[in-house]
């Protein structure tokens, strides 16, 4: 999931404080530094990268998508994260079924942290657990690893009863998981950097 840095209309929280010019170049290293660690297992044949673009038209995406060297990309659309997120699921469904591809992972592109062995710990506890989460500093979550069963018979659990935006979006998703009995593990807790005290907090 990724959003295009443009002037004044990216990390509009940072830019408070280090600028707008500068809170963009931050968007775009941060964004090209996901890509590359997704790349790199993408070119052993781990994964299959779609990238999920908002704030370009269609024409634009497809050209940023080349400049970032992937070939699948959509549109995020309209409404809240959840809502662009299943929207994903139900665009990328044919692509995964004809290619026996039976998880989907979601990761967003403000992780300066990310490194290859996450994906690759995501993957491996999917295996054996139905929803996988890498909790954030800010409540929520820097990755949501869907199953095959989550994925054709319980979807609408990740997306339902969540606060978006609030301290409160790991726990809402956690409830629902947990109220129907599925199983979930955690990854490590990472930062999101979406202010200049992220930024601090990393040192």
């Amino acid at each position: 999931m990724a959003k295009w840095h443009a002037f004044g209309r990216c990390k509009t929280r940072l830019s408070k404080d280090i600028g707008k010019i500068n809170s963009a170049k931050v968007q775009s290293v941060m964004t090209k530094h996901t890509i590359s660690v997704a790349n790199s297992l993408q070119k052993t044949k781990l994964i299959d990268i779609s990238i999920a673009i908002s704030g370009l038209g269609e024409k634009n995406c497809r050209r940023w998508s080349k400049e970032l060297g992937i070939q699948k990309f959509n549109l995020q659309g309209k409404g809240c994260l959840g809502e662009k997120m299943k929207r994903q699921i139900i665009i990328n469904k044919k692509f995964c079924t004809q290619n026996n591809i039976k998880n989907i992972i979601f990761i967003g592109t403000d992780l300066p942290d990310l490194c290859h062995q996450d994906l690759l710990n995501a993957q491996r506890k999917l295996q054996q657990n139905d929803l996988v989460l890498g909790p954030s500093n800010d409540g929520g979550y820097w990755l949501i690893g869907l199953s095959e069963k989550i994925m054709s018979t319980h979807l609408y659990l990740p997306f339902i009863n969540i606060k978006w935006g609030t301290e409160n979006v790991l726990q809402n998703t956690i409830d629902n998981f947990a109220s129907n009995k599925l199983k979930y593990k955690f990854l490590d807790r990472k930062i999101d950097i979406d202010t200049i005290f992220d930024i601090e907090n990393r040192k």
